[in-house]
């Protein structure tokens, strides 16, 4: 692949004259964004965007990295996702060079069972994979070199193997493959695979329909009473709120609406979620907890979506630094301010993983 990202840093050269300060005027319309402008969004909110995105952009490096120790792998993907949800792709608006080095970072570190990662140095490398497998699947519909389709379509589906062959027994991952973390999984890993693997198969990728399974079965063996889910299948009893919100969505992405399961984690979510402003549940996680509640309450539909959402977007926006960036109590500002800008773009309905 060595000479398809020779080719592809030539693209970029040319992509120069693209900066991230570009107005958002100028991008092309994707995805199911009809109607987005006519919705009338707080002007607050979308400079608050545009700040994000121009720091993430700003501070990426040449190698399409984000000096984002310890999980690179996972931040950058995060961060990947996070400017296509703008609507820039991979070769137009204003975000484009920095998705195309993106792409081409995380493609670089593909290793050769499939895993995207690196398992030397990165001790919960599923995270990483799964984040990967969705910002690829999402950049490979509009990647306009041939070339470049065929690298994606290869990484995709070594990744998709890879991700069955780590499952573990219980249906779930664990922070490493079944066979390198002892058979150990939980919630939170299981979610990243479960959405990576639903990107892949919109995106036309092969995705054996017993890997899913096994995961949906995996979430509703970790259920309690409350409604909510435990966070390992090892330890059982005690419901997160982040994991149940987790789950819920990644169910939805799986195509499960209406198990017997699925009202009761929702109601549980309400419950704990809804008001926005619950921190003690949490355990730190609280962004990581609303990018994936906000997917939930987004699929209900906007008579409940609107008013959660000017609730959630007031305080995101209202605790965005001077730089453009979010900071947080987990892993680095980078990742805080993926999280913050994947919520903030739901409205924008480009990609196909986050839509209605």
């Amino acid at each position: 692949m060595a000479s398809n990202q020779f080719r592809r840093r030539a693209l970029l050269q040319g992509l120069g004259a693209v900066t991230a300060t570009s107005a958002f005027s100028s991008l092309p319309t994707f995805g199911n964004s009809a109607g987005y402008a006519s919705k009338g969004k707080n002007p607050e909110w979308e400079e608050s965007i545009k700040r994000g995105l121009d720091f993430l952009a700003r501070t990426q490096s040449t190698r399409g990295q984000w000096q984002s120790p310890p999980y690179p792998v996972a931040i950058g993907a995060l961060a990947g996702i996070a400017l296509i949800c703008s609507g820039s792709t991979i070769t137009q608006g204003p975000y484009a060079k920095y998705i195309a080095r993106t792409t081409d970072y995380l493609i670089s570190q593909t290793q050769k069972n499939g895993l995207i990662g690196d398992p030397e140095n990165d001790q919960r490398y599923t995270y990483g994979h799964g984040f990967s497998m969705l910002f690829l699947s999402q950049v490979l519909g509009e990647e306009g070199l041939q070339d470049r389709r065929d690298d994606l379509v290869e990484v995709l589906n070594g990744a998709v193997a890879f991700c069955g062959k780590a499952q573990t027994a219980a249906g779930g991952w664990g922070y490493l493959s079944a066979k390198d973390g002892n058979d150990y999984d939980e919630g939170s890993t299981t979610i990243t695979q479960v959405q990576g693997l639903r990107g892949c198969r919109n995106a036309g990728i092969a995705v054996p329909g017993e890997i899913i399974e096994a995961a949906k079965r995996y979430i509703y063996s970790c259920q309690n009473e409350d409604g909510g889910i435990s966070y390992s299948s090892q330890q059982k009893g005690s419901s997160r709120p982040a994991i149940a919100a987790a789950s819920l969505a990644a169910l939805y992405n799986a195509g499960d609406y209406e198990s017997t399961k699925v009202p009761e984690m929702l109601a549980y979510c309400r419950k704990e979620l809804h008001s926005v402003s619950k921190e003690e549940s949490l355990f730190g996680h609280w962004h990581y907890t609303y990018l994936y509640y906000s997917q939930v309450v987004y699929r209900q539909g906007e008579d409940e979506w609107s008013s959660f959402r000017d609730r959630l977007y007031e305080r995101i926006v209202g605790e965005q630094q001077g730089d453009g960036s979010w900071d947080g109590p987990m892993i680095n500002k980078i990742y805080t301010t993926a999280c913050n800008l994947i919520i903030l773009q739901l409205d924008k309905g480009y990609l196909p993983i986050f839509q209605r």
